[in-house]
């Protein structure tokens, strides 16, 4: 069984390329593999390994400067969620393309997962998705606005278009697991929305700790690694992952005949080039060869 840690944390690291060498080396040493993403404003990532791996990273990154406090989300899989380590520096840990927005100055108001039933069902709240098209698709609350983003980097725009839809409304915001509702509340906020709300912990922990016969969340979560997506109580879904396209995919869309195990899917079918999908049907040849000789 794998523990599998979704975290960050806002706070400044003046030299996020000085903490890469030994954060990495902390994580190869106990085998933690998944993601990490490094900037001057702080912390992103999911991770992978065993207890005692998972505890050794943790504690490595909660000793930086400003992390004292770092809180993280764990669920369980019974698979390696990862196939490798990356620990990566980037220019934001989630990226909103706004330099302005800084979740350390003020953020919305946090709604515990056992009260976010009562706010998102007033009729004076608007309840909105901050994910991108493909994550919504698989999933969200009952009556929640879906903005149809490609990147979080569009919200702006789309809010900027459709914000007199929502005059005289309490604004209400999810995501997986709250890092994108830290920047889209704030930037609210600058752009004088007088009450902000989001969901604290996310959809994670809302699924995690909301019995599902009182749930409003309907269908699945999507999650980026081999697990695809969650159910209640944090279960594995049904979903799977489309080799050509990267996009979540149902048992359904598998009978389709433009599905391809490992070269395309519903979506992707008619998008990919011939030389795209030989170059799949390659790879899915190699890798259907490794399993069978268990490599």
């Amino acid at each position: 069984m794998y523990i599998v840690a979704a975290l960050y944390h806002f706070t400044p690291f003046p030299d996020p390329a000085a903490i890469r060498g030994p954060l990495t080396d902390i994580a190869s040493v106990h085998n933690v593999k998944g993601t990490l993403l490094l900037a001057r404003e702080g912390i992103n990532g999911t991770i992978a390994g065993s207890r005692a791996g998972i505890d050794a990273v943790l504690a490595h990154i909660r000793a930086l400067p400003g992390c004292a406090s770092l809180d993280w989300k764990e669920s369980t899989a019974a698979s390696a969620p990862f196939p490798r380590l990356k620990v990566r520096l980037k220019r934001e840990i989630v990226t909103m393309g706004q330099p302005d927005v800084d979740p350390r100055a003020s953020v919305g108001h946090y709604i515990a997962p056992e009260d976010w039933n009562s706010l998102i069902s007033a009729p004076d709240v608007a309840v909105i998705d901050t994910r991108n098209d493909y994550e919504v698709a698989i999933g969200t609350f009952k009556g929640a606005v879906d903005p149809l983003t490609k990147t979080f980097r569009d919200f702006p725009a789309w809010w900027e278009e459709n914000k007199e839809r929502f005059h005289n409304k309490r604004i209400a915001m999810f995501c997986t697991g709250g890092i994108r509702c830290e920047k889209s509340t704030n930037w609210l906020l600058q752009q004088g929305v007088p009450e902000v709300y989001h969901l604290k912990g996310g959809i994670l922990k809302y699924l995690e700790e909301v019995p599902a016969e009182t749930s409003l969340w309907e269908g699945e979560c999507f999650v980026f690694d081999n697990r695809i997506s969650l159910k209640h109580g944090l279960r594995v879904g049904s979903y799977f992952m489309c080799s050509g396209c990267r996009k979540p995919i149902s048992p359904k869309d598998k009978k389709s005949k433009k599905y391809e195990e490992g070269v395309s899917c519903i979506d992707c079918h008619d998008k990919l080039t011939k030389t795209q999908k030989e170059r799949f049907r390659m790879r899915q040849k190699q890798i259907n060869l490794a399993k069978k000789i268990g490599s």
